[in-house]
């Protein structure tokens, strides 16, 4: 009963999520008005805004003018759902498997906002970094690494992985545009890894890094091989280091092991 709560949970917080995807970079209220069809601006009943259900029931139209909904939205709610149920299954229940559900939630919204937009708003990355911090003490990663100690160590270790993560990415901001002569990275994946590394240390923040850029190669890589990027052509990194993140709070990454929190 308490696993079917969890996963309909998830799919509630995936449908709050994409409003946050669409409505956030247009600095758009998340709450008011409610959701409508974007074409004939039709106030979405109850009924058809059941995360899922409701856009298998119309076939991913609009129930007033069937303009045709994109498969996101389906799409985000399950993956939501899924790590909400992952999480939650992996990390025990409790306080600190909520924490990393809402922060996999956000890094999702980053992922696809970034995607978009090639823009990571400061509500999320400084979001995610101000509750890393404050949730130090609790952090099972920090926990595995100083033991039992006490709170304010945890709170420290916080902070070098922030700073860590920040420095990180500043300095292959800063390489990477002398380098090539032009931006490599954005202030955003900047301030994101920063908030990285105030959930998993600072070998966690360079893991994800790590991850995030080989990832990110691969695909770059790859859609040039195939001829749809051009060398040079920009490409967001924020959905590379929010996959690495979310990784990290499974304990996957195997970079790190066993000398630092993942």
């Amino acid at each position: 009963m308490v696993t079917l709560l969890v996963v309909l949970f998830g799919f509630c917080l995936g449908s709050f999520i994409n409003v946050v995807i669409h409505r956030m970079p247009k600095e758009q209220s998340l709450w008011h008005p409610g959701s409508r069809c974007p074409k004939c601006r039709r106030p979405i009943a109850f009924y058809d805004n059941v995360p899922v259900v409701s856009w298998l029931v119309l076939r991913g139209r609009c129930r007033g003018c069937g303009t045709r909904i994109s498969a996101r939205y389906p799409l985000v709610e399950s993956l939501v759902a899924v790590l909400t149920w992952l999480l939650w299954e992996r990390g025990g229940g409790g306080s600190w498997s909520i924490l990393t559900i809402l922060a996999s939630a956000a890094l999702v919204a980053v992922a696809f906002i970034d995607w978009d937009t090639f823009l990571i708003p400061d509500e999320l990355s400084l979001g995610l970094l101000a509750v890393g911090l404050l949730s130090a003490p609790i952090n099972p990663f920090f926990a595995s690494a100083l033991g039992h100690g006490a709170w304010y160590g945890r709170m420290l270790f916080s902070l070098l992985g922030a700073g860590t993560g920040f420095a990180i990415c500043w300095a292959t901001a800063e390489f990477g545009e002398r380098l090539f002569k032009r931006e490599a990275l954005g202030g955003g994946d900047v301030k994101l890894l920063a908030a990285v590394g105030a959930w998993t240390g600072a070998l966690g923040a360079f893991d994800c890094m790590m991850i995030g850029a080989l990832a990110g190669s691969v695909y770059g890589v790859a859609r040039m091989a195939r001829g749809t990027l051009k060398r040079y052509e920009p490409m967001p990194f924020g959905p590379f280091l929010s996959a690495a993140a979310v990784f990290n709070f499974f304990k996957l990454l195997p970079f790190g092991f066993p000398f630092g929190p993942i």
